[in-house]
């Protein structure tokens, strides 16, 4: 008797969710053990699509505790993942699985990052900051004259 009555609360939940504009199945019943890890990268707000994200992972520029991971890999909680983007890289512990992209609020509570990844970060942006003073950007638009010697430092034909 509890099974049927259970079953149909379940239904309940799956209808009323079906009735809004985005249609969303909850299985409350269902433990996930494993989600494939381009789903979890967007979900967990490394990239802006769902195709970035297994672009990345074709690419080789997301590893799954140190082995190169397809698009279709799985993951599971507790599995580190180093991914590798133009800016930064980061090693993230994950700490929950989820398949539905959320605000970065709930994003955040998905992985944790290492404490390594954080000082090596740290330690990156520090330097890009000396390089600044070192080399600052020009003041305007280069001129004519100097256009023609960034052509020509380049080896550009034109």
């Amino acid at each position: 008797m509890n099974e049927r009555k259970l079953n149909s609360v379940n239904e309940l939940v799956i209808r009323r969710m079906s009735l809004c504009r985005r249609t969303f199945i909850i299985q409350p019943w269902r433990i996930m053990t494993g989600v494939r890890i381009d789903k979890w990268l967007w979900a967990a707000r490394f990239f802006k699509t769902r195709a970035l994200a297994a672009r990345a992972c074709e690419l080789g520029r997301i590893q799954s505790n140190r082995q190169p991971a397809k698009a279709a890999r799985e993951i599971k909680v507790g599995d580190l993942i180093h991914i590798k983007t133009d800016h930064h890289e980061l090693d993230v512990e994950v700490l929950q699985l989820s398949v539905v992209r959320g605000p970065s609020s709930v994003a955040q509570t998905l992985y944790r990052e290492t404490e390594e990844s954080r000082e090596l970060r740290a330690k990156l942006a520090e330097e890009r900051k000396t390089l600044k003073v070192f080399n600052p950007a020009p003041e305007g638009r280069p001129s004519k004259r100097d256009r023609r010697r960034i052509i020509r430092f380049r080896g550009e034909n034109g």
